[in-house]
C-alpha cells in the first residue's frame, strides 16, 4: 500500500452490474493510454514485490497469475472517471464496483493510500496524490498516511529523517487538491485507533503466513513483521467508524498487501454466508455440483419438488466428469444425509461471533430456519439479504463488520532516461521539489520514441507507445485534457511532430507545472503547524 521513492512511480465478491455497464460513454481510444493499448515491454518478469524495484513486463499476465480484473470492465459504472482511468493508465482493480456503486448512489465509501518517507516525492508519487484527491472530491472520506513505522522498521531511517520527508510529502498532497478539513492524515506511530487494530488484526495472521507471501525468513526482524500487520490495519482503519466500500490506489506491486488485508478482513467477521443445499459442508466445487444435481432434480426425483440426497448421490455418480471432479466426496456426504431433501438455502456460518452473537443471529433470521451448532440455514433469505443482516447483527454485538477493501493499480511510469524510474538515478525522474528550470532541463534531455533523424520521422511516424516523453502527457502534463493528449499522440505517429519541438513543449509545461506546485506548497507550508498532524517525532533510535 505505501510508496516508497526508490520504486519506479509509487476472495472476490460478486457485485451485480449496473444498467449502463455496456456504454462505452466513458471510454477512450487506445492512442490515450500511455502505451497505445499495448503491454509494456522490456522489464523484468512479473514478480509482485511491496518492497522491491521491478517493473512489470506484461500487465496481462497480472489479470491471469493474480486475479486483477480489468479496469475497463468497471469503467462505465465510474460517475465522472479521472482521467487516468480514462486514458488506462489505471489498468486494473480488484473489487472497485462496490466504491463505483457507492459513489454513483450517493452512500459512504473512503479511499486511503500511504507514503513511506525515504525520500523526496516525485512525479510518480504525483498519480496515488491524484487518485486520493479525485475519491474525495467524488464525496468519498479521504486518507493520506505516512509509513513511519514502516519506513523505520524496513528501511532503517532515523525519526529525524523521516520527520523531514513526512512533511514534504504532506505538503505536495495538501498543494494538489487534498481537504485536511474533509479528510484524515495521520503517521502510524501517532494513531492509537490503527496500533489496537493491527494488534487484533495480528492476532488473525501468522508468522509462516507472511513468509509465504513476503518472502520473510529467519533474519527478518520482528518490527519488520509488524510493520505489515500495521498497514492491513491502514487498509482497514477508514470502516472504523462504519463498514463502507474503500479503495486503496496503488502500484500493482503492493497487491501482496491486498490480497492479505482481505483476507483479514473476512478473518475478523462474526459471519460468512454462502449457499447450500443440504445440513452438511461443502466447499466451492462441491456446491457447484450439488447445483447441478439440485437442477437435474426432474431426472431421478420421485417427487423433483423434494429430491432426496440419496437420490442425487445415485444421479451424480453416473453423470459426466467435471474439472476439479469433486463428485465422489460429494456423493459419500449424499449418501450420509440420507432422506434429507436435496433443497437451496443461504448459509450463514460461525467465523468469529461470541455466543451472544450468535443467538441474536438465530433470532434475527426471520421465516424457514434450520439452525446448527456453527451455522443457520435461512430458507427465505438471499444472500445479499443474508450478508446485510449478518453485518447488522455484528455491529449490534462490538464487531466490526469490515466490508473487504478494494483497490485500483496505475501503471508504472517509464524513467526519463529510458527503463526504470529510481530516485538513485536523478536524471530519470522528476522530483516535486525540482527547481522547475532543473525539471525543464531533464525533461529536455530525456530520452525519447522517435526516429533517428527527422526526415525518419516524418516518414514512419515517431513511436509513442515507446516514450517517456508522451508518458508525461498521458499521465500529467495533459491534465483532462483528453482532446490534447491524443493530438500529441496522433501527430508524433502520424509523423507531423519530432521529437525536439513535442520535448520543448513538455518541458515548459512541465516548468509551469513545478512553479505552480511549488508556490501552493508554499501556501500550505504557512498553514501546516495549524493541522492535526505531529511532525516532529520524540522517538529516540534505541
Amino acid at each position: 500500500m505505501t510508496r516508497d521513492t526508490h520504486t519506479d512511480d509509487g476472495s472476490t465478491d460478486d457485485q451485480p452490474r449496473p444498467d449502463d455497464a455496456t456504454n462505452d460513454t466513458n471510454r477512450s481510444p487506445s492512442s490515450l493510454r500511455p502505451d497505445g493499448g499495448t503491454d509494456a515491454a522490456g522489464a523484468d518478469d512479473v514478480r509482485l514485490d511491496p518492497w522491491g524495484s521491478s517493473t512489470i513486463a506484461d500487465y496481462h499476465k497480472l489479470f491471469e497469475q493474480f486475479g486483477i480484473e480489468e479496469f475497463d470492465e468497471v469503467l462505465p459504472a465510474v460517475p465522472n472517471p479521472h482521467y487516468l482511468m480514462r486514458r488506462g493508465v489505471i489498468f486494473g482493480h480488484r473489487d472497485y464496483r462496490p466504491v463505483a456503486d457507492a459513489m454513483r448512489e450517493g452512500e459512504p465509501f473512503a479511499a486511503l493510500s500511504g507514503f513511506m518517507p525515504t525520500g523526496d516525492p516525485h512525479i510518480g508519487h504525483k498519480m496515488v496524490f491524484d487518485e486520493i484527491v479525485w475519491h474525495q472530491q467524488q464525496g468519498g472520506d479521504a486518507y493520506g498516511l505516512i509509513a513511519d513505522l514502516e519506513a523505520h522498521a524496513a528501511r532503517g531511517l532515523t525519526w529525524a529523517e523521516i520527520d523531514e520527508h513526512a512533511r514534504s510529502y504532506v505538503l505536495s498532497l495538501l498543494a494538489l487538491g487534498f481537504d485536511p478539513e474533509e479528510g484524515e492524515l495521520y503517521r502510524q506511530s501517532e494513531n492509537r485507533q490503527l496500533q489496537d487494530l493491527a494488534f487484533e488484526l495480528g492476532a488473525e495472521a501468522n508468522a509462516s503466513e507472511l513468509q509465504a507471501i513476503y518472502d520473510f525468513d529467519g533474519e527478518t526482524n520482528i518490527s519488520y513483521m509488524q510493520s505489515v500487520v500495521t498497514q492491513m490495519a491502514d487498509i482497514l482503519y477508514p470502516q472504523l467508524e462504519e463498514p463502507k466500500p474503500t479503495v486503496i490506489p496503488v502500484g500493482p506491486d503492493q497487491d501482496p498487501h491486498m490480497r492479505l488485508a482481505r483476507d483479514l478482513a473476512a478473518r475478523m467477521r462474526y459471519f460468512g454466508v454462502t449457499e447450500a443445499f443440504a445440513s452438511f459442508e461443502t466447499g466451492p466445487t462441491e456446491r457447484a455440483l450439488l447445483r447441478q444435481a439440485y437442477d437435474a432434480r426432474g431426472e431421478y426425483a420421485d417427487d423433483p419438488e423434494r429430491p432426496r440426497c440419496v437420490e442425487a448421490a445415485d444421479w451424480l455418480r453416473e453423470a459426466e466428469p467435471t474439472p476439479d471432479d469433486a463428485r465422489e466426496s460429494v456423493a459419500e456426504k449424499l449418501d450420509n444425509a440420507g432422506k434429507e431433501p436435496l433443497r437451496p438455502r443461504t448459509r450463514i456460518y460461525d467465523r468469529n461471533a461470541t455466543d451472544a452473537a450468535f443467538e441474536a443471529l438465530i433470532e434475527a433470521v426471520d421465516g424457514e430456519k434450520r439452525v446448527y451448532d456453527e451455522h443457520v440455514d435461512a430458507f427465505e433469505l438471499d444472500a445479499a439479504e443474508a450478508e446485510r443482516l449478518a453485518r447488522e447483527v455484528e455491529l449490534d454485538n462490538g464487531g466490526h463488520g469490515f466490508v473487504p477493501p478494494s483497490s485500483i493499480y496505475h501503471r508504472f511510469m517509464t524513467g526519463l532516461t529510458g527503463g526504470k524510474m529510481s530516485s538513485s538515478i536523478p536524471a530519470s525522474h522528476i522530483s516535486l521539489l525540482d527547481d522547475p528550470e532543473d525539471g525543464y532541463d531533464k525533461v529536455k534531455s530525456a530520452t525519447t520514441g522517435g526516429r533517428s533523424t527527422a526526415e525518419e520521422q516524418r516518414e514512419k511516424g515517431g513511436k509513442a507507445d515507446e516514450c517517456p516523453v508522451y508518458e508525461l502527457y498521458a499521465y500529467l502534463l495533459a491534465g483532462e485534457d483528453d482532446a490534447f493528449a491524443e493530438e500529441v499522440y496522433e501527430e508524433c505517429v502520424g509523423g507531423e511532430r519530432l521529437c525536439g519541438g513535442c520535448k520543448e513543449q513538455a518541458a515548459e509545461l512541465m516548468e509551469s507545472f513545478l512553479e505552480e506546485h511549488q508556490e501552493k506548497r508554499a501556501e500550505w507550508e504557512a498553514k501546516l503547524d495549524d493541522l492535526d498532524i505531529e511532525f516532529d517525532s520524540d522517538r529516540k533510535r534505541a
